[in-house]
């Protein structure tokens, strides 16, 4: 039988897409289970270029982010907060300073923004591209030439089966290697010597997996295309003999200045020889002929990846599901905390307590973090069952997590290691009393069920009152598991000494 989708949530969705050449916003509206176009902005923001061999960003690349983000802001204003998702990529991922960054540039766009790991920004990619192409059979390699990273994807009609990302892009290598802006054979050498250089170490496992179709995404890829084309140097997409038809025609010009081609964009021309150098080197490590062009990219993947959250299709409860079974999680146990977990926040939420206030500001429903963190907390046993919670932690905070971003990754790190043990050690993850109390249904919940069995609790079990949680239990319950009294004495003794009062209340 035939899943039936729930109907989406919002009639218009917004991604933004900051990336280390252009910020992008695009507005989409939804129909059915499609998206169609409403609105885009682009700006070239060259955020990669204004980072300084520190790894720090200079303070006038920020300046342009904020600014264009501003303007971003005035656009969505009005949207739900739901209806839009805002990533960042390789730059924030490699800035020292992105941190503060991030805090300025949230304001000014209004909305959380996600810094994500190149294996999701490739993901989201794929997913971009494939929502644009006619279905098909054959596996299709797509490249993505960003501004700071290359993305490198095979998959198979909506699935994505091989995800790298590479820290190549055409601002960072046309900044090293064509620093002067004169382009030169030696330039054009190193550069390309270089991204073959990084290229290799996947181009091997690539080839055995095999592909149909070679696919561009993103301005890169279109931008070459159509200078390609534009000059006669191939006829439809992108080939190799083309490539090197307009590096002869850049050489033998010197510099931008002196290059009279058709199709050269003025925004494109500062990043072209980067852009170019990397592309060759794609084609011949990869051993690709020629290369189609989609419409597809990550600030379309973006889009589908949130109509998807809308629609009971989350990436993110698809990655639950396969950490749980990867893991060996006891799926009863795991939905018994959950469970538990759930009815204490809720139960702790009636005193006016908003119960949608997110933890360490992942812009995600805290309903939704503390269920996801419940099933999670114990992957760390196929590891070690001494210590789990720190081995589960180490997972959720390092491992490749299709649909979750950095900050949400850190938040369920956050809440694994804090469910057992000393609290000391999360003081520093905490932000507030709300994340305390995520802490603590969790905490509790684990308490409660450390038999592995099912609890009854009165119809209010967690208050939170008078600068303290009082947990409201049956008095028969706790007389007859004599051990959950004794863990959850030693519960009131590990708050006390984080400087929280933790009561139990029996009747």
């Amino acid at each position: 039988m035939n899943a039936v989708l729930e109907a989406p949530a919002h009639a218009t969705l917004a991604a933004v897409d900051l990336g280390s050449n252009s910020f992008r916003l695009e507005i989409g509206r939804v129909v059915g289970h499609q998206l169609y176009p409403v609105d885009s902005l682009r700006e070239p923001v060259r955020l990669a270029a204004g980072l300084r061999p520190d790894k720090h960003l200079e303070p006038a690349a920020q300046e342009r982010a904020l600014a264009t983000l501003e303007r971003f802001g005035e656009r969505l204003r009005g949207f739900p907060r739901s209806a839009v998702r805002a990533i960042a990529t390789n730059t924030f991922r490699v800035a020292r300073n992105a941190k503060a960054l991030l805090a300025a540039a949230e304001a000014r766009l209004g909305y959380p923004i996600e810094v994500i790991s190149g294996h999701e920004e490739a993901r989201l990619i794929y997913v971009g591209v494939a929502h644009l192409l006619a279905p098909g059979d054959d596996r299709r390699l797509v490249v993505d030439i960003g501004g700071g990273s290359t993305e490198l994807i095979i998959g198979h009609g909506q699935t994505p089966e091989l995800l790298e990302s590479v820290y190549i892009g055409c601002v960072s290598f046309s900044q090293k290697h064509f620093a002067d802006g004169r382009w030169t054979k030696a330039g054009f050498r190193q550069a390309e010597f270089a991204a073959r250089h990084e290229l290799e170490v996947h181009s091997r496992a690539y080839r055995s997996h095999g592909w149909v179709e070679a696919i561009g995404s993103s301005g890169t890829a279109r931008a070459l295309a159509d200078l390609l084309e534009a000059n006669g140097y191939s006829s439809y997409g992108i080939t190799l003999d083309g490539l090197m038809s307009l590096r002869a025609a850049m050489l033998k010009a010197g510099s931008p200045e002196a290059l009279g081609i058709a199709g050269l964009k003025d925004d494109r021309i500062p990043v072209l020889a980067g852009g170019l150098a990397i592309m060759t080197a794609v084609f011949e490590e990869f051993g690709i002929e020629r290369m189609a062009v989609s419409a597809g990219a990550l600030r379309t993947g973006v889009l589908y990846d949130l109509l998807g959250r809308s629609s009971a299709e989350d990436m993110r409860e698809t990655t639950v599901r396969v950490f749980m079974q990867r893991y060996q999680v006891d799926a009863a146990q795991a939905r018994r905390v959950a469970d538990t977990a759930q009815r204490l926040w809720e139960s702790s939420s009636v005193r006016g307590v908003d119960p949608d206030l997110t933890f360490a500001e992942t812009g995600e429903s805290a309903r939704h973090v503390l269920d996801w963190a419940a099933r999670l907390h114990e992957i760390g046993r196929q590891v070690s069952h001494n210590g789990y919670h720190k081995h589960s932690t180490y997972i959720l905070a390092n491992a490749d997590m299709p649909g979750f971003s950095r900050r949400e990754q850190d938040a369920l790190a956050a809440l694994a290691l804090g469910h057992l043990g000393k609290l000391g050690k999360v003081r520093d993850q905490v932000r507030g009393r709300d994340d305390f109390r995520m802490i603590a249904c969790l905490r509790l919940a684990a308490v409660l069920h450390r038999s592995r069995a099912e609890v009854e609790l009165p119809a209010t079990p967690l208050v939170v009152a008078g600068g303290e949680f009082r947990l409201h239990l049956h008095r028969a319950s706790l007389e007859a598991n004599p051990l959950t009294g004794f863990d959850l004495a030693q519960e009131i003794e590990e708050w006390r000494r984080a400087g929280q009062r933790l009561r139990i209340v029996t009747r």
